[in-house]
């Protein structure tokens, strides 16, 4: 490497380093949180930080040796073979490095998926199907209406295949395709199906996702923390209209959400 070229990536390098670190201290989740599941945010950020220092060390470093080391008149090659000593340390380094992250992120998924939705949450039925969500409450029972995929009926609107000779369905309140409402302060509880293929269930803002998986029941629970209108999407692709299988979340304050699920049932 010439006297020039070896500047010049010096300089490039730096450059690079310099406009990463920017960007690294910018807000760096473009979706505000609005729920509980600060903890996952927090795993984030600490990759990010690990991951952003080594990278800005080891190319300012990159930019050092370009620098110091570059051709002078006279200058001859040198061979240097390999430091078993060096590999065996950064690769032990990484190793460490890498199970940290590895077992502090299945210590937060245990979490996630252990912990109890207090006894008062919302229990609400999210069920996918190619390409829209179906949502239901159970109404004021608190019980929900048996379901069979035999009963489904697209041209009547009974997507759900919901039995409506069963007792229990009377009160059911399955809300128009797309539409989920939470209440801002109180917990959820989800209950997620699939009529057809896997599909999953993503709720970037609220750091939600959880695949819907035909013929199983699965559950998820988390706080709304901040009213507004926030997006479902689906995170599995599951057919040609993937792309058009999203949702709207409506969060309003508690004391709203009963009128606000009659009226969008109205």
């Amino acid at each position: 490497m010439s006297k020039l070229q070896g500047l010049l990536f010096g300089l490039a390098t730096l450059v690079l380093v310099v406009g990463s670190t920017v960007a690294f201290l910018r807000p760096w989740l473009p979706l505000p949180l609005v729920s509980d599941r600060i903890a996952i945010d927090q795993a984030i950020f600490i990759s990010l930080l690990v991951t952003g220092a080594l990278f800005i060390v080891t190319n300012l470093l990159l930019a050092w040796f370009a620098f110091r080391y570059q051709d002078a008149p006279g200058a001859t090659a040198a061979y240097w073979h390999h430091s078993p000593k060096l590999e065996w340390t950064w690769t032990l380094a990484t190793a460490v490095i890498m199970a940290a992250f590895g077992f502090g992120a299945l210590r937060l998924w245990g979490q996630v998926q252990t912990s109890e939705p207090p006894s008062d949450a919302i229990v609400v039925e999210i069920t996918g199907q190619q390409f829209a969500w179906n949502v239901r409450y159970p109404g004021k029972d608190n019980v929900f209406g048996r379901t069979d995929p035999k009963m489904v009926d697209t041209a009547g609107l009974n997507f759900l295949g919901l039995d409506k000779a069963d007792p229990a369905a009377a009160d059911d309140q399955v809300m128009p395709q797309n539409q989920l409402i939470l209440a801002e302060g109180r917990a959820v509880r989800v209950r997620l199906r699939s009529l057809d293929v896997i599909h999953s269930f993503f709720l970037p803002h609220f750091r939600v996702k959880q695949d819907a998986m035909p013929g199983m029941t699965s559950e998820i629970w988390f706080v709304p923390t901040k009213a507004g209108q926030y997006e479902i999407a689906c995170a599995e692709h599951c057919g040609l209209g993937h792309y058009r299988m999203r949702g709207q979340v409506t969060v309003v304050p508690a004391a709203e959400f009963e009128a606000a699920v009659q009226k969008a049932l109205e």
